[in-house]
């Protein structure tokens, strides 16, 4: 009876070790595989190419969707977890998306900083700015200074289920697309440039990279404490390399 029960013990302590190491090695191979945790990207017809070289040192700024609409029309998903399954939000006060955009907006410029790259954020701090042409919103910022030759881009997460598209991103309206945008779209797909007519950060000569619809395996890592930062590197990543492959 003893054995029995030692060897009782002894199979249960190995399969909680296999489960433990299973679920370390699967959630590893999962947030490396890009395709995978981001999910299907825009499968509507785009035709533009990047092709515009720009120059080594370009001054970046990254801006976190929806960080100046909080409160209105344009807030941003609430995400699967929240809208669909009842979760309750990762804060009371902004969407789900901009809680995500934020995140990884600091990661991406603290990223690409260590890299070399010539970049910045800007978040107007003010969540809901009524009025679109206010000089603190994302849009005006944004505009400035992809006037003076900047590369603006606005992070966003896409709507999930049917409401969403997926991945890609949308280039300016008024400029020829470059080489980073060309770099960012092969890796995350891309939209056509009259995407819904015209967004208004197009418009405004502002990139919108939309990262995936928030839903499934990439909300799950991104909520998930244990691969949450893992998940939100590994994306900035993605963006900053892209970023590096389109100036060298």
């Amino acid at each position: 009876m003893k054995n029995k029960v030692l060897n009782a013990l002894f199979y249960l302590l190995f399969l909680s070790f296999f489960y433990a190491f299973s679920q370390l090695y699967y959630n590893r191979n999962t947030i490396q595989n890009l395709e995978l945790i981001i999910g299907e990207s825009s499968n509507i017809q785009a035709t533009w190419v990047g092709s515009k070289e720009v120059y080594r040192n370009i001054p970046i700024l990254i801006l976190a969707g929806h960080a100046d609409s909080q409160g209105m029309a344009g807030a941003g998903t609430p995400g699967e977890a929240v809208h669909k399954f009842g979760l309750n939000p990762m804060h009371p006060d902004m969407s789900d998306e901009l809680f995500w955009n934020l995140k990884l907006q600091e990661s991406i410029v603290q990223l690409g900083k260590k890299k070399g790259l010539n970049i910045k954020l800007y978040d107007p701090g003010i969540r809901n700015i009524d009025d679109a042409n206010d000089p603190r919103t994302n849009w005006s910022v944004g505009r400035k200074f992809a006037k003076h030759g900047g590369y603006a881009i606005e992070i966003h997460f896409d709507a999930y289920g049917r409401y969403g598209v997926g991945s890609g991103l949308i280039p300016p309206y008024f400029e020829t697309p470059n080489t980073i945008d060309e770099s960012i779209a092969r890796k995350f797909g891309r939209f056509p440039i009259l995407y819904r007519g015209g967004l208004g950060a197009p418009r405004r000569q502002i990139r919108i990279l939309e990262i995936g619809k928030l839903e499934g395996l990439l909300e799950k890592n991104l909520r998930n404490l244990k691969t949450r930062k893992r998940t939100i590197n590994f994306l900035a990543n993605e963006i900053v390399q892209a970023f590096l492959n389109g100036i060298t």
